[in-house]
């Protein structure tokens, strides 16, 4: 998979998510973590990131959005319930981002929002925890740019063979 992402919190305050959002980062190859008005400990953080994630992911902790340094060419992708936002399914994601959660029991700022290149909601009902919609979105990233071959119409998975026999994934331009 060419390209990159990082993934990152504003406002987040509890310990427990911000760990399992960094485990997960960690899990589908992000190449940064960030967080940006966090109020957490940090030691608390390795209670539900047992990967030691910050050992593996550079993190960078921002104290508002004008200290947010971005790389150059890097798009920012809020992720965040609105009735604008474009639907997860049909989003197509930037080769080079970083991906922006609200904090738990709130939104995105507007400021925030302002900065956003993108923004993209999953199509829920209701909000959903923070490191689930992390989770959630990555998750589509993977699958949208990972290079799988398209799923059966029959339940039940294909007989694949090894990942190196797969085509390499398509660049639309």
């Amino acid at each position: 998979m060419k390209g990159y992402f990082g993934v990152g919190v504003e406002g987040i305050s509890k310990a427990m998510n911000l760990g399992a959002i960094l485990r997960t980062a960690h899990a589908f190859g992000a190449s940064f973590a960030f967080t940006v008005d966090a109020h957490h400990k940090a030691l608390d953080i390795f209670q539900s990131d047992t990967a030691r994630s910050l050992k593996n992911v550079p993190y960078f902790g921002w104290d508002g959005i004008s200290d947010m340094a971005l790389p150059e060419g890097c798009s920012l992708v809020g992720i965040e319930l609105t009735e604008d936002a474009v639907d997860l399914p049909s989003f197509r994601h930037p080769r080079a981002c970083a991906y922006v959660l609200g904090r738990e029991r709130g939104s995105l700022t507007p400021e925030m929002q302002a900065r956003c290149e993108h923004i993209v909601r999953i199509p829920t009902k209701f909000c959903v925890n923070v490191s689930v919609a992390a989770a959630i979105t990555l998750y589509d990233r993977t699958l949208a740019m990972g290079g799988y071959p398209d799923r059966p119409l029959m339940p039940g998975g294909p007989e694949l063979g090894s990942p190196g026999s797969w085509d390499a994934p398509r660049v639309r331009r």
